[in-house]
């Protein structure tokens, strides 16, 4: 068996996943119980950071510690990827000292490079394309408030159609969720991430739904997801983003038209007043 890493929803088997979220469903009910076992004692984790975050880093960091291992935080100016050397260099160089490599990168051909040339499993920490960590902690949030069988609830994203929301999509139409999706005109998922979402949901029976009007989107939803409006390296872009995104506010008003008990639900860090 090859050496499995972790840099996209979409490569995982629905079994996979299910089998993934059980872990952290397990290991997550260990720790409340006095801790967990140390099953990554004596391992080292690498964190590459072109793009700073503190949820990131802590996170990792914090379940590293959690199970016994190490983190080593690499900052930007320490790695700069394809600057000071190659991606393929780096990957070849650090995955001689560490267990395991996550990347939280700007482009991601530079985690699928880091992937191909290390001796290591890399997880992916982010990238432009996708945001699989995100993903896979958000369905363990929806299953954790609304039960494991998420067949016939519905994941309601409104916003950019960016990493996140293609990894909302991966996630919910391998697990049989529908998901919905309300963007302005030029913002919506890009055809390639829409299609393969349309393959994953006729597998499982999801129903997809994209539109520009974020009512129709969160009809009847379990799930109301969110993200800022211009992301890290979308800052020129800011004051625009604000004038087209302005009617996909999740308000009080927009949440009134769906369900009674669902959940709203943000990736962070939130731009209060969005």
């Amino acid at each position: 068996m090859g050496m499995k890493h972790f840099l996209n929803l979409a490569d995982l088997t629905p079994q996979e996943l299910r089998d993934l979220l059980e872990l952290a469903i397990e290991l997550k009910e260990e720790w409340k119980r006095g801790g967990n076992r140390p099953l990554l004692a004596g391992k080292t984790l690498g964190m590459i950071f072109q793009k700073p975050s503190l949820r990131t880093r802590v996170s990792f960091e914090m379940a590293m510690i959690h199970l016994g291992g190490q983190a080593l935080y690499l900052s930007p100016f320490e790695i700069q990827l394809g600057k000071r050397e190659s991606v393929a260099d780096v990957a070849r160089v650090l995955s001689r000292y560490v267990d395991i490599i996550m990347a939280r990168v700007f482009a991601h051909s530079d985690v699928v490079v880091l992937a191909r040339h290390s001796r290591v499993p890399v997880i992916n920490g982010l990238s432009d394309y996708n945001h699989p960590c995100q993903g896979l902690a958000d369905l363990l949030t929806i299953i954790e408030n609304k039960g494991k069988d998420l067949h016939g609830q519905r994941l309601a994203f409104v916003g950019d159609g960016n990493n996140v929301a293609t990894s909302l999509l991966f996630g919910t139409t391998k697990l049989g969720m529908d998901f919905a999706i309300a963007g302005p005109p030029g913002y919506e998922l890009p055809p390639d991430v829409w299609e393969l979402g349309r393959r994953f949901a006729a597998e499982s029976g999801s129903r997809l739904l994209a539109t520009h009007d974020p009512i129709e989107a969160v009809a009847e939803a379990d799930v109301i997801y969110t993200d800022v409006w211009a992301s890290m390296g979308q800052e020129e872009e800011a004051e625009q983003r604000a004038q087209v995104f302005g009617p996909y506010q999740v308000n009080a008003d927009l949440i009134a038209q769906a369900r009674p008990d669902t959940i709203v639900m943000h990736c962070l860090p939130a731009h209060r007043g969005q």
